[in-house]
């Protein structure tokens, strides 16, 4: 208010030195005729009504009509108009400068009601680009008010979730929007809005139906910005509540699918060798009899299957190991070839008869790994394509390094990999739904490798395609030439 009446002092007096100026030039200084000093007055009547307003311009008509009767209608000197003419001519002109200055205000303010309106777009927009940018949805609730005060440069912005019954609060003055305000909007669906105390408590619907209330304090919003603003908060509502319940729903069905893999796996590899133990201990129960041969191989089947059994639970234990960070890795440079040696002695007796192509880069780099590790990765590769290809059909282990990463990968002549199971293929437990019941296994090594290669800060990959075989590969960092020094 204060402001207000300043600029309509500013404008009084800017009006009055005009008139002044005009009446002392014309009068002292240039000699016109009466149309040019009517002209004159109303130039800047509308120059004072585009700047200062209705109630400034009229007043200022008012004075110019006095001045230019005075001064410049005879006779001069006195009020008095001696011409009947002069008074059509003095109306005229009395009429033409406060419709003028009504036009020219009306202008000016249709002019800042566009630049308002313009202003409330931008903010919508950027209430709205911060809504959507927000990377995490399920702390969205607790952002909204900040986004708010910081769009909209309000004093203080309150949330109000009935299906939570919780507050989000921002802002130096939220604690003083009336809590049961916010309730009453949202119970009866009703806005609360008193723009003289910039105060605003209103419902957020989604549609008809109301689903949260808002609470603003502390600027000046019109009824279509409030709108805007609760469409956007609903939507960001529900947008929240759809990621909250899709999150939910990808959890279950991940839980449901980790624990059919389970089943599976318990069924078909941990049931097998006990259905082989206990058909071993029943026959050497049944038959006390039996000669040293048969009771030696009924115990070596025994031994083979309790082997396989802790092997199962080993896998296991190493995952979880794994993925808890609790393994020590012992990095040092150890070259490709090493590595790739120590796998095929490892599984010499595996692969006997299975043709193993081998193609290094001659300037490859070490790699900084765990060898031990990392030969079990590679040696998960092998043996997996060991297990799924053909027999005869040979098996290509090569290595390439790009940048500070060396790849070494894996190709087989498998039956290869459809798109969907690819990006199953490194879950836990997780095993070809063409293969698992052809071949043996777990479905733990590459979960296994993977968790390694993680480990190392690497990554790993498979490339496939149905009836040409599969590639797996993993990068490692290459070792730095001063640790090669080094070692």
């Amino acid at each position: 208010m204060q402001r207000f009446l300043a600029g309509r002092v500013v404008g009084l007096i800017a009006a009055a030195v005009l008139v002044a100026g005009i009446t002392l030039a014309y009068t002292h200084l240039l000699r016109v005729n009466q149309t040019t000093v009517a002209l004159s007055f109303l130039l800047a009547i509308l120059a004072v009504s585009a700047v200062w307003g209705m109630t400034v311009s009229v007043s200022m008509s008012l004075a110019a009509v006095l001045t230019f009767n005075y001064y410049f209608l005879p006779p001069t000197g006195t009020f008095t108009i001696a011409d009947p003419q002069n008074w059509v001519a003095l109306g005229a002109f009395l009429f033409t400068s406060i419709l003028g200055s009504q036009l020219s205000a009306r202008i000016r303010k249709e002019a800042d009601e566009a630049i308002s309106r313009r202003h409330e777009i931008e903010r919508l927009y950027k209430f709205s680009q911060k809504l959507l940018g927000e990377g995490n949805v399920l702390q969205l609730m607790n952002a909204i008010p900040d986004y708010i005060v910081e769009s909209f440069e309000a004093g203080a912005a309150e949330l109000f979730l009935p299906f939570k019954d919780k507050f989000y609060r921002s802002g130096f003055g939220a604690a003083h929007l009336d809590e049961e305000s916010m309730k009453s909007a949202f119970s009866r669906d009703e806005s609360s809005l008193l723009p003289q105390k910039s105060l605003y408590f209103m419902p957020v619907r989604l549609g008809v139906r109301p689903i949260a209330s808002l609470g603003i304090s502390g600027a000046r919003f019109s009824r279509q910005t409030l709108d805007a603003i609760g469409s956007l908060v609903a939507i960001a509502i529900e947008r929240a509540r759809a990621v909250e319940q899709l999150g939910q729903t990808e959890a279950e069905r991940q839980g449901e699918r980790l624990k059919s893999a389970l089943l599976d796996s318990i069924t078909h590899d941990f049931r097998t060798p006990l259905t082989s133990m206990k058909a071993a201990v029943t026959s050497l129960l049944s038959s006390p009899t039996a000669d040293v041969h048969q009771t030696h191989e009924l115990l070596t089947i025994i031994n083979e299957e309790c082997d396989r059994l802790n092997h199962l639970v080993e896998q296991a234990a190493e995952m979880a190991r794994l993925e808890a960070g609790e393994v020590e890795l012992h990095i040092a440079p150890h070259p490709v070839s090493e590595l790739i040696d120590s796998a095929l002695a490892e599984l010499k007796v595996s692969l006997a008869g299975r043709p193993v192509e081998v193609r290094l880069h001659p300037q490859i780099s070490p790699v900084a790994v765990d060898f031990d590790r990392a030969r079990d990765v590679l040696m998960k590769f092998v043996d997996n394509a060991n297990l799924y290809s053909p027999k005869g059909q040979p098996i290509t282990i090569s290595a390439e390094q790009f940048g500070d990463m060396v790849t070494t990968s894996v190709a087989d002549r498998g039956p290869g990999i459809d798109d969907f199971e690819q990006g199953m293929i490194f879950d836990k437990f997780y095993r070809g739904k063409d293969q698992r019941y052809l071949v043996r296994g777990t479905g733990m090594g590459l979960p296994i490798a993977k968790a390694i290669v993680s480990a190392h800060g690497g990554n790993i990959a498979v490339t496939s395609q149905l009836g040409s075989g599969s590639v797996f590969s993993f990068s490692v960092p290459a070792a730095r030439p001063v640790e090669v020094a080094a070692r």
